[in-house]
């Protein structure tokens, strides 16, 4: 058999397949959804630079839950903040499973917090959250190590004389790194720190090839890209570093241990290792513990600190916000005391721009999707089990029945006529239900310390002017990646 012909079988071949899984799924009352081709099924119908954008048009069309397929994956996406709230809320039990998302199996080797699904993730889950909470998250303790941080910020800012280099991405990727690090490995990490930096360029990169073409092609075609040249193999490369200096970490904890004075999250996870190292079924083992502190050491990294950034470029766009919340936080705090939590509530205008900026930025447009684990009844449709699952939340971020405006930045959508700040059900930028971020609380902590005390003690802008700052993400994939501007931070 010559080469065409083999290829025509193998095309013939292929398309019996695709269509063996369309009529396997015929059986099932699927929701409504865009025709799918054999094998790339409604990618040509997705723009890669904005894929979000994409899906969401198709709601205008099929309704708000639709059926499409990446590649050959059947996925459901679930539109508005009614549709995504009775999933992962109402019903919460059906939607906890996880996609076993390609780029995060190869870095994790499949173990960890992050992609697990069933007994492992509901130990590894309640295991993590009582353990931080132990130590201090969202507590009063924890308030205290993010006040500390933040002296170190404003003293090493200062030590540039007031310009970033560049932009701010690393020095803020280390403040709120320091925090997670303090909780997971016992220590911060001076901003010099070569190691250090280079983790969290490492990080930075990550997240900017899964946000690429390429990355997104990976995440569709493990198998086939995997096969191919490219940066995706320097990328993995770079994860094993990652993961490398995790291990070390943990074999210094190893040597250290005290059973009875655990220090952070790796020595109560060692604890636990060793008391149920008889149990055949336990998840508490060595690659567990590996993977999960990736999962932490990457999540309390990034996203935070891209929100930061975020948050510095529209208070530059917009100088009159940025002076009404210096004028606030002076008037409430003053600038001689650290901030704490019990001033956000007297900081209603500072609060409103802090959530508007997450809303705005709207990080994971997709959320990070979910998986069924069996066949699901939802909204007089069944989704069989197997469909991954794309909860949009850049469609409730943006939903114009929830936001007087939903496509300009204005803090007023959390604040009331009297100017007191006011709670919006809609605003869910760390998704919802059982399998929300488990850092939630940190997060939250982190982005209102870490920016009052940053208007405290400084007056930010750029070099071109307001006009030349641009909120529109640079790369929009699995994540909305701002654009870099240099920032100048003026000493008050």
């Amino acid at each position: 058999m010559d080469v065409s012909s083999t290829l025509v079988f193998a095309g013939i071949i292929l398309v019996l397949l695709w269509l063996f899984s369309v009529n396997n799924s015929s059986k099932h009352r699927l929701p409504p959804g865009p025709r799918a081709l054999p094998l790339i099924g409604n990618l040509p119908q997705i723009d890669s630079n904005a894929p979000f954008k994409s899906i969401t048009k198709f709601s205008e069309t099929y309704g708000p839950v639709v059926t499409l397929y990446v590649g050959r994956q059947r996925t459901v996406a679930l539109f508005g903040y009614d549709v995504v709230k009775e999933a992962l809320v109402d019903q919460g039990d059906d939607f906890t499973g996880r996609e076993q998302l390609p780029f995060m199996l190869k870095a994790t080797r499949g173990y960890g917090l992050g992609i697990s699904n069933g007994e492992r993730w509901r130990q590894l889950r309640r295991f993590t959250l009582t353990t931080l909470r132990d130590f201090g998250m969202g507590r009063k303790g924890m308030e205290e190590w993010i006040q500390e941080e933040s002296q170190h910020l404003e003293a090493h800012i200062r030590s540039l004389k007031g310009v970033f280099s560049a932009d701010p991405t690393f020095l803020l990727g280390c403040t709120v790194s320091n925090v997670i690090c303090c909780l997971v490995f016992g220590e911060r990490f001076n901003y010099e720190d070569k190691q250090f930096l280079r983790l969290l360029n490492i990080f930075t990169e990550f997240i900017r090839f899964n946000t690429s073409t390429m990355g997104q092609l990976y995440a569709i075609f493990p198998w086939f890209i995997e096969r191919l040249p490219g940066h995706h193999h320097t990328v993995f490369a770079q994860m094993d570093e990652v993961r490398e200096f995790i291990k070390k970490k943990i074999q210094e904890h190893k040597e250290t241990l005290e059973p009875n004075s655990p220090r952070d999250y790796i020595d109560c996870f060692l604890i636990r290792m060793n008391q149920e190292k008889d149990n055949p079924s336990t998840e508490f083992i060595y690659d567990n513990l590996v993977s999960t502190v990736m999962n932490l050491f990457f999540a309390g990294t990034e996203t935070t600190s891209t929100t930061m950034r975020y948050a510095l470029s529209a208070l530059i766009k917009y100088p009159e916000i940025q002076e009404k919340m210096r004028q606030e936080i002076d008037t409430v705090i003053g600038q001689n005391r650290c901030p704490n939590m019990e001033d956000r509530k007297s900081l209603p205008f500072t609060d409103a721009v802090i959530h508007e900026v997450q809303r705005f930025l709207d990080i994971v447009p997709f959320s990070v999707p979910r998986y069924t684990l069996k066949d699901i009844s939802f909204r007089g449709y069944t989704i069989p089990k197997g469909t991954t699952i794309l909860p949009m939340l850049h469609s409730v971020l943006r939903e114009e029945k929830q936001w007087a405006s939903p496509w300009s930045f204005k803090p007023e959508h959390f604040l009331d006529q009297n100017g007191n700040f006011k709670k919006n059900p809609a605003f869910l930028p760390f998704s919802a239900g059982k399998r929300n971020c488990v850092g939630e609380s940190l997060a939250r902590m982190e982005l209102f310390l870490f920016l009052v005390s940053l208007l405290q003690h400084f007056t930010f802008s750029c070099s071109e002017g307001p006009d030349s700052i641009n909120l529109v993400p640079e790369y929009s994939g699995f994540a909305n990646m701002p654009r870099m501007h240099d920032i100048i931070a003026t000493p008050r």
